[in-house]
């Protein structure tokens, strides 16, 4: 793991909180803007539309997908899922042709054949593989969050991102609250202008009820087949990543946001306690550990909350000059000394995705390279595969240790087609 560096112990400062502290040079020199020129690339002039191909039409991928028409900026001309109900239902939504309508496991290497860029939005397991295969075919990628759900598949990302800048192509992963002004200037505030002085400590939580009721009936059917597990994979560990990956993330990339280095380690514990189908854990609780002897304690879950509040997607951080409060979709202020109103987002799900839509158009029009979303989503990732782990373990798991383990999961889909 050469290009990952252990995390210093450091004083929480701009510079700390800094793009650095997860891989060696991976910032050490700026990339060149070029603009593409539209003689060579289809769909990368100005004002130009982007031919582009859908991986993944579930709920979520026919849905970003419509964002991505109602942009202007788009054309679809392929979609890809392993189902055909699901290719079918979207490509009549998005106007794409029956022949370009693909499906099986590996019905996206055909995709490729038709577009300039891809959107993907199937189950984590899968973005890995399916982005280097787009980035060696020379496509622009927009991806999902979580971009992986082991080290390997975090690393796969990494490397694939580092390609597409070298190859002058578009690499951007879809995290909302990044691109969310309120959340930009109250952490813009924190590391810039130190608004909370000296951090003591601080909270994460995502408490939410299960999202994944619509696949109860799927995965009774046949819990242990293939299909059934793709039809159903938020239910399932290996495919989703588990909730902590899957969902939790966004709590833990604002978390990752916030400080800027990864954590020396973790403790944790969870389980199975109340959702009745699937693989997957309904709840965690962790403490991560950060340099300074800073402490973040972390809890999820995913059931009935018998109506106690606060719920949702929280952060806090308590200085000895303030306290920074975020909630998805909410209130984003810090209180205390260096007051900052900062106000509410209620559509974020939607406003975050339009907003990086938007960019990656622009970016691919206007030859910008540098993806920069590409080191913070890795480092979150890997965030949530370290509380993993050492809940699973019940015990403490340190970075290092999870980084030189490079435990790859295994989904073993049995009788899937290819």
């Amino acid at each position: 793991m050469s290009q990952l560096r252990k995390p210093a112990e450091v004083s929480i400062t701009q510079a700390s909180l800094s793009r650095r502290g997860f891989m060696a040079g991976a910032g050490a020199a700026a990339v060149s803007v070029a603009v593409l020129e539209p003689e060579r690339v289809r769909g990368s002039a100005a004002n130009a539309k982007i031919n582009l191909g859908l991986i993944g039409c579930g709920g979520r991928g026919t849905w970003i997908a419509k964002l991505f028409k109602q942009h202007g900026g788009y054309n679809f001309t392929a979609v890809a899922d392993y189902f055909q109900d699901r290719v079918d239902s979207a490509g009549k939504q998005l106007d794409v042709p029956e022949a370009n309508r693909f499906t099986g496991l590996n019905g996206y290497q055909k995709l490729l054949e038709k577009v300039d860029a891809v959107a993907i939005e199937s189950p984590p397991y899968f973005h890995p593989e399916q982005a280097a295969a787009a980035v060696a075919a020379g496509k622009h990628v927009y991806v999902a969050k979580p971009i992986a759900v082991d080290v390997p598949g975090c690393l796969s990302i990494e490397e694939s991102g580092k390609k597409s800048t070298a190859n002058r192509k578009v690499f951007l992963i879809d995290f909302q609250t990044r691109a969310d002004p309120f959340y930009q200037e109250a952490l813009r505030r924190l590391h810039e202008e130190k608004a909370l002085g000296a951090v003591a400590f601080g909270e994460a939580t995502y408490h939410a009820t299960c999202p994944f009721g619509r696949m109860y009936d799927a995965w009774r059917k046949d819990p242990e087949g293939g299909e059934t597990r793709l039809r159903a994979w938020g239910l399932d560990k290996v495919l989703s990543g588990d909730i902590i990956t899957e969902q939790n993330i966004h709590t833990l990339d604002v978390m990752n946001w916030i400080m800027g280095v990864p954590p020396l380690w973790a403790v944790g514990t969870g389980g199975r306690k109340f959702r009745p189908v699937g693989t997957c854990y309904d709840t965690f609780s962790v403490l991560f550990q950060y340099p300074g002897n800073l402490g973040i304690t972390f809890s999820s879950r995913q059931m009935n909350g018998f109506d106690t509040k606060p719920e949702g997607i929280r952060n806090r951080m308590f200085g000895s000059e303030g306290v920074l409060e975020t909630e998805y979709g909410g209130q984003v202020i810090i209180r205390g000394k260096n007051f900052y109103r900062g106000g509410s987002s209620p559509g974020i799900y939607q406003e975050g995705a339009v907003a990086n839509i938007k960019t990656f158009y622009e970016s691919v029009t206007g030859g910008k390279f540098d993806n920069p979303t590409v080191e913070t989503s890795v480092r979150s990732n890997l965030v949530t595969i370290l509380g993993r782990m050492a809940a699973y373990g019940n015990r403490m798991v340190t970075w290092d240790e999870m980084l030189k383990a490079n435990e790859k999961l295994d989904a073993n889909l049995k009788g899937v087609r290819g």
